[in-house]
């Protein structure tokens, strides 16, 4: 459970470190899965996971990555961070209840090499709903939270995750990333955008982060790989981001609390014979 000091650096900065959220057997487990998915082209299939079609400045992206082994399955309620998403997110004491305070809108494996990064995005400033912090009534309401967690250690040159701690909040978006003085995104890195810090992490350890934080990622100056994965809580009312939607066979394996987070909504539909009736069949 968050602590009274998590809960204050959250609400301070837009983030916690969740150290050894994962064991060295589970991190060795997701990059043989990894290590088993075709190096297929970009916005080509491997079953039901998807290669995301975006600049290679970015690196590899596959979406859907629940869909590529058993151990993807067991992150979707993790109980290193289950408790602080649902914290978070709130509303396990309202209306959400009815069918369950949470869903998964996107889930993605990043694979990142040597000149590559992302842009920083988001911020207070954008007034984003979907992404929003919200602190309300003695507890969080937060839109989207974020669990991104490092499958190889990473530290100074390594690509790693930045972000402008407090930016959450802002008002105001960041100089050095609007107008004329926009950095080109390959090039970003902690000495060109005062107040962005870089996250180190070992292998295993995770980043839980409000998306309304502004983030992204330092281009990678060290050889080889940097490989994160990421997985994004919403209200269970939310909506697949990508259009993504599960398999029939994910679902079906599944627990039923696994399967609330993945696909909450259960579609009401009339039967054949009220169809029959009004004249639509």
């Amino acid at each position: 459970m968050p602590t009274q000091l998590d809960n204050y650096l959250f609400d301070l900065r837009g983030y916690l470190i969740l150290k050894n959220a994962l064991s060295p057997t589970e991190v060795a487990e997701a990059n043989q899965q990894i290590d088993a998915i075709p190096l297929i082209e970009r916005n080509e299939w491997h079953g039901y996971v998807h290669r995301e079609d975006h600049v290679d400045e970015r690196g590899i992206s596959f979406q859907q990555i629940y869909e590529a082994g058993k151990i993807f399955e067991t992150l979707i309620d993790h109980p290193s961070w289950m408790e602080y998403v649902l914290h978070y997110i709130g509303g396990q004491d309202n209306f959400d209840s009815h069918h369950g305070p949470l869903f998964i809108d996107e889930n993605f494996a990043s694979i990142r090499g040597p000149g590559e990064a992302i842009f920083l995005h988001s911020g207070g400033h954008t007034g984003c709903k979907r992404t929003q912090f919200r602190y309300r009534n003695g507890g969080f309401h937060c839109g989207q939270i974020n669990i991104l967690i490092a499958l190889t250690d990473i530290g100074p040159g390594d690509g790693a995750t930045m972000v402008i701690p407090g930016s959450h909040k802002s008002n105001i978006e960041h100089p050095r990333l609007s107008g004329d003085t926009h950095l080109d995104e390959t090039e970003i890195s902690v000495d060109d955008v005062e107040a962005a810090e870089e996250v180190h992490l070992k292998a295993g350890d995770a980043i839980l982060f409000v998306d309304a934080i502004s983030h992204g990622s330092a281009k990678r100056i060290n050889e080889g790989d940097r490989r994160i994965l990421v997985y994004r809580y919403g209200p269970s009312w939310g909506s697949f981001r990508w259009g993504y939607t599960p398999s029939k066979d994910l679902l079906n394996r599944l627990t039923p609390n696994q399967r609330k987070l993945v696909h909450p909504q259960t579609y009401r539909n009339p039967p054949p014979e009220a169809l029959k009736a009004a004249g639509i069949l």
